[in-house]
């Protein structure tokens, strides 16, 4: 899998077509998209043109989607990776991912409490032999899982037949997840970051400090006139550095040719130093979408912390 990725997550119809040709072309061979991005069928219309265009072959390519949360019954899964292949026109994905470590009924996301399924009623482990039997009928070359913590990656290694291979978390300075990192790193899981570069929101508060955007760290923007380059190519470089893939996403032509550009950025022991002492263990994505009233699912048992 290539360390550094093109991420899909809102980009929009319209604009993302685009951006794969121009990914492509740029030298992106890794692709993240999902079902729930709702753009899996634009993005399939531009493989099929890079492919006929010469631009890329497919074998060339590393493309991962993920399952969504309402198909996590075993029987459920091969059926919606099956819809995601004919949307993207491929044969089969390179890594396909359970989304979230949540389970409901509704086709979208809940709108009351009684469409959630708890992970009592409906353990992992048997969307996992969904996503195993999808291995095996080689839909998929690779199969793992996103925004789990440390406690259901070990519950699942030791119930699975076969490892998760990566798991997808949100990742950057000011969430380092040292101890998932670890975790990983002794089990031979990849870890992929998402939201490598924080988001454009106004600074947060967090326990009565207020942190700014990533791009308006002082300490980042400082590594950044030190190397001559964007503070997310720091951001990106960072994250390649710690041994994981990354993966930020953009639309616009400028910033996809910075992004994949950070793979000539080198840090030093000091600027790694530095950015670790950021860490705030802040989530951007927190999941508190999951945690209406009635829900099965909590901020402390979706995070186990």
């Amino acid at each position: 899998m290539p360390v550094l990725g093109l991420g899909t997550w809102k980009s929009k119809p319209g604009e993302v077509y685009d951006a794969i040709i121009e990914a492509l072309k740029i030298g992106y061979r890794h692709i993240d998209c999902a079902k729930i991005y709702g753009n899996e069928a634009e993005i399939g219309a531009a493989f099929t043109a890079a492919f006929e265009q010469g631009i890329v072959q497919r074998s060339d390519l590393w493309v991962t989607s993920k399952l969504w949360c309402n198909a996590h019954e075993e029987t459920a899964v091969i059926p919606a990776l099956q819809q995601t292949l004919k949307d993207l026109c491929l044969d089969y994905l390179d890594l396909y991912l359970v989304h979230w470590p949540v389970a409901f009924t509704a086709p979208l996301a809940p709108k009351t409490a009684e469409e959630y399924i708890s992970l009592d009623e409906l353990p992992i482990i048997e969307t996992w032999k969904g996503m195993e039997a999808a291995l095996n009928a080689g839909l998929t070359r690779t199969i793992g899982v996103s925004n789990f913590s440390v406690l259901k990656l070990r519950d699942l290694v030791s119930k699975a037949k076969v490892k998760p291979a990566i798991n997808q978390v949100e990742l950057h300075p000011y969430l380092q997840q040292n101890n998932l990192l670890d975790y990983c790193n002794t089990e031979a899981i990849t870890l992929t970051a998402y939201s490598p570069l924080g988001t454009s929101a106004a600074a947060q508060k967090v326990e009565g400090a207020v942190l700014t955007t990533l791009r308006d760290n002082p300490v980042l923007t400082s590594i950044a006139t030190k190397h001559a380059c964007t503070t997310a190519q720091v951001l990106i470089q960072w994250a390649i550095a710690r041994g994981t893939t990354v993966i930020p996403k953009s639309v616009n032509p400028e910033r996809l040719k910075q992004n994949f550009d950070s793979i000539n950025v080198v840090l030093d022991t000091e600027d790694m130093m530095a950015i670790a002492q950021l860490d705030a263990h802040f989530r951007f994505v927190d999941g508190t979408f999951w945690t209406m009233e009635g829900s099965p699912y909590t901020l402390a048992n979706l995070w186990d912390e």
